[in-house]
């Protein structure tokens, strides 16, 4: 996470809406094999922890149960021209937008991670416009039962919520919006709104 106070936002409901609209992430973990990372779709439970779901074969999956885990969620991010500055001794660079979670992980019975699975599909089946939701019970039982197989399920309790929030802070108002209209005029729309809404 960058040092500077200035791009700390602290607010959960952010945090928590970052998980919730992004819903993917990167588990980090040491392992006895070295330090290890796994790309995951990401579920808050909405009383501190997130869950998601592994292969049975990944690298991460048998060492990740009873040990403390970092999870990452990358917002939007954008670099940063200094031509957009009116002041000329200024130097390119980057906005972003990143949470990282830190916690122990503990495995999920069957039941929990047939439950994650079903509110994952649900919830980004519902985003997709135009015909049917996709819904686990197509698969016959014994397809749905090997799948299942195949996959772990862990939820980390959340102990330590860390952002960044980096959006031309240490700039001046006039300034910021230079960049949030060069942003725009460059096609990175989703971090130019946040410059212009987070900030007010």
């Amino acid at each position: 996470m960058h040092p500077a106070a200035a791009f700390r936002h602290g607010d959960r409901q952010l945090h928590e809406t970052l998980i919730g609209e992004i819903g993917f992430g990167m588990v980090f973990a040491q392992t006895p094999d070295g330090p290890r990372v796994a790309h995951t779709p990401l579920v808050y439970t909405g009383d501190g922890a997130v869950q998601f779901h592994l292969s049975a074969g990944n690298a991460l999956t048998k060492h990740l149960a009873g040990i403390n885990a970092l999870l990452v969620v990358n917002g939007p991010d954008a670099y940063v021209s200094a031509r957009w500055y009116d002041e000329l001794d200024q130097v390119p660079t980057w906005n972003y937008v990143a949470l990282e979670l830190e916690g122990p992980v503990r495995r999920m019975e069957t039941e929990g991670l047939s439950a994650l699975l079903h509110q994952l599909t649900a919830r980004h089946e519902a985003r997709i416009s135009g015909g049917q939701p996709w819904t686990m019970d197509k698969l016959s039982p014994a397809r749905l039962n090997g799948l299942m197989k195949g996959i772990v399920g862990f939820e980390m309790e959340v102990r330590a919520w860390r952002d960044t929030v980096k959006l031309s802070q240490n700039k001046s108002e006039a300034e910021r919006e230079n960049v949030a209209s060069g942003l725009e005029t460059q096609g990175s729309v989703a971090i130019a709104q946040l410059m212009r809404t987070l900030l007010k």
